[in-house]
């Protein structure tokens, strides 16, 4: 997949400093503490009255933590070429990321571990993962988005204990990238796919936030009288030069109690 279209999400690249300014709370005036580039210069670039030379979108990029993809973005927008590629992990380039997640993937069984992009679609799993939602499912997913799966109501969801809770946990995933992409975006159409859902717009509103009793989100499926307790990690490759790494997460799953951590154990004996 290429890099997105400079007209995507922003008129201009002033319309996009604008934005990812104002959605890091940014003064101006930080903004120019912070990048070392003056408060009148920033302000002109906000304007469209001065046009921002390669380095200075990369530097602007960097102090407010914008993501790659969208530097790619300013980029093209401001006439430039992007920045950072994007591929696949089958790409020659990509074999000791694609060796490092398959290590990390056969280190957390005998319990479940997906590797997701920026919008959880399925990349990787363990076997420990594909024999839980097929356990769960009778079968093979019916889609490789990890969150449609796990809110339809004929996917993953009716044996989720607390999936009103889960729902807002992984709504939010979604609402920061959409966030970060502006209107328009992939991000945002899932988004609202998600909300159209049954149930979820509903459980959004009105889930428990206050949740004290656990130092994590449990995550609770129950089917033919075997309840398993399960919470999640997020882990993310660090410091990556690639739109295609910085958006990899691998979500892995760890037992809540001792009958939990049999189950998985038998499993896969």
């Amino acid at each position: 997949m290429g890099a997105s279209a400079p007209g995507q999400y922003f008129s201009d690249y002033a319309a996009a400093m604008r934005y990812w300014r104002g959605k890091r709370g940014f003064s101006q005036l930080r903004l120019s503490t912070e990048s070392g580039i003056s408060q009148r210069h920033i302000s002109f670039l906000e304007s469209g009255r001065s046009q921002p030379s390669r380095e200075m979108i990369l530097k602007l990029g960097i102090v407010l933590d914008i993501p790659l993809r969208e530097r790619n973005v300013m980029l093209l927008a401001a006439g430039y070429a992007p920045a950072y590629q994007e591929r696949k992990l089958s790409d020659p380039e990509m074999k000791a990321v694609k060796q490092a997640l398959d290590f990390m993937l056969r280190q957390q069984a005998p319990y479940p571990a997906l590797v997701v992009d920026r919008l959880w679609n399925l990349v990787m799993s363990n076997g420990p993962a594909g024999t839980m939602i097929e356990w769960l499912l009778g079968g093979p997913p019916a889609t490789g988005n990890v969150i449609k799966l796990t809110l339809d109501p004929d996917g993953l969801r009716k044996y989720i204990v607390n999936w009103e809770d889960v729902s807002v946990d992984l709504l939010q995933w979604i609402q920061r990238e959409a966030m970060g992409d502006g209107p328009g975006s992939e991000a945002t159409l899932l988004l609202e796919q998600l909300l159209a859902i049954p149930g979820i717009r509903a459980a959004s509103q009105t889930a428990n936030l206050d949740r004290r009793a656990l130092p994590f989100l449990p995550f609770t499926v129950r089917k033919d009288g075997v309840e398993l307790n399960l919470f999640t990690t997020i882990t993310t490759l660090g410091t990556p030069h690639d739109v295609t790494v910085h958006e990899l997460r691998m979500e892995a799953f760890f037992p809540a109690d001792e009958a939990t951590a049999a189950w998985f154990r038998k499993q896969s004996a």
